[in-house]
């Protein structure tokens, strides 16, 4: 089978311009239990400030569903973007990064097309997941886009890309057992250069303390330029964090793009820890949502290093609005607005 490298495919970056942002509506009360009915207010103020300048594209179950998100939406006499566009794809479960579909561009400029990468809830933590699992699919039939099934499990958590061949990952989570047990690390590595379109394969270890996922790197260290990262630290030195990311910065400082040339290193801050009902949950400035106008960072009204966090990565990105939203209610689900996009 030809695969989308050699059809001149690529995983643009997340800085890249965006015609849209998808969703899967928030409706499992497992996954925030006791509390979903939280989630709703900073949920919908993120879809709504997005939709100031593109489409936010929304998977609901059915036409209740729908109409449950319109009236969270237009609470507080708030109006309905225009820009906001429902689909009836069923799922099982809100965490969009990493049950959607990843969107290649190609060289041409031309053609796009998206990777159905396999999907089992984080090695079989959450069943079920099959309506999750089809959701790329379904959406690459509704717009008509070629779609490869590599037949591999793989998450958009998982990974991150500079837009120019490099691609950031975490052995933590990609050579887990509970993913493709059958594969090495060499096989992983080809599958993610004919996949994703990618030549250069940079590997971190941990992910932070609270992660089901078994450390995806979007809550550690996220491409915002070519050839620049922020990787999330932590200064308390009994905090269980502060080994692991300090061994994370370590590495990437010494870390060299697919130009040969190292990478810019920006530091951000972990916030304290966020503990509810007795359980660390993973926290991190990192979880951001670059958007075309706008970067949307996690909060946890933590009165010191939310507004360091939000000051490093405004001047971090000269070209966007940089907007704080409390995130302390969802991150009980163990994921905030990237993992939700």
């Amino acid at each position: 089978m030809t695969t989308p490298q050699e059809l001149g495919f690529y995983f643009p970056a997340e800085f890249a311009p965006q015609r849209a942002m998808w969703l899967s509506w928030p409706h499992k009360e497992a996954s925030w239990p006791g509390k979903i009915h939280t989630i709703y207010k900073p949920y919908t103020d993120f879809i709504q400030l997005v939709a100031k300048d593109q489409k936010v594209c929304i998977n609901v179950a059915d036409e209740k569903m729908k109409q449950f998100a319109i009236a969270q939406l237009t609470s507080g006499n708030r109006e309905l973007s225009s820009n906001v566009e429902f689909y009836f794809h069923p799922t099982n479960d809100a965490w969009c990064r990493d049950h959607g579909p990843a969107f290649l561009l190609n060289k041409n400029g031309k053609d796009k097309a998206i990777v159905d990468w396999g999907y089992n809830a984080w090695g079989d933590k959450y069943p079920p997941y099959d309506l999750d699992d089809v959701i790329p699919t379904l959406i690459g039939e509704k717009l008509g886009l070629q779609v490869f099934h590599p037949g591999i499990v793989m998450e958009g958590g998982s990974v991150e890309f500079n837009g120019k061949g490099t691609l950031l990952t975490t052995t933590a989570c990609l050579l887990n057992k509970n993913r493709n047990p059958h594969l090495s690390q060499a096989q992983i590595e080809t599958y993610l250069r004919s996949y994703y379109g990618v030549d250069h394969i940079l590997w971190l270890g941990e992910g932070i303390a609270g992660d089901d996922t078994d450390g995806h790197i979007d809550d550690i260290t996220r491409f915002i330029s070519e050839d620049t990262v922020v990787t999330v630290v932590e200064h308390n030195k009994s905090d269980e964090n502060y080994a692991l990311l300090k061994e994370n910065t370590e590495s990437l400082l010494k870390m060299r793009l697919e130009n040969g040339k190292h990478l810019n290193v920006i530091e951000l801050p972990m916030p304290k820890a966020v503990i509810y009902d007795g359980q660390r949950l993973p926290a991190s400035y990192a979880n951001f949502y670059i958007a075309n106008k706008y970067v949307i960072v996690p909060t946890f009204r933590d009165a010191t290093n939310d507004d360091r966090a939000l000051e490093i990565l405004q001047l971090a990105f000269a070209d966007r609005d940089v907007v704080g939203i409390d995130s302390t209610d969802l991150i009980w689900g163990l994921g905030s607005f990237h993992c939700l996009s």
